[in-house]
């Protein structure tokens, strides 16, 4: 599986929808709770292209997916396995 970086905030429940995806393929991430390490919203909105909102999700690096409901059509297109997998 390739690397998959979540930014997220604690009360955010499209964050939580987007990592019980996760979870539920058995997906190992790096969460990065924006809420509790401020300093690095300023780094995510620069990877993101301008994407202010949690959560953003990132797929082996640099390929950014979106966020949850990105995550989620993906899913419903049979997309996300492929780009997980190496």
């Amino acid at each position: 599986m390739k690397k998959v970086e979540i930014y997220t905030k604690g009360h955010c429940p499209y964050c939580k929808r987007a990592k019980a995806l996760l979870d539920s393929k058995n997906v190992a991430y790096i969460e990065y709770k924006i809420d509790e390490q401020p300093e690095l919203r300023d780094g995510m909105i620069e990877r993101a292209n301008g994407g202010y909102t949690v959560p953003q999700i990132f797929i082996g690096g640099d390929l950014h997916i979106g966020g949850c409901d990105d995550m989620m059509a993906l899913e419903e297109q049979q997309k996300l396995d492929p780009l997980l997998a190496d």
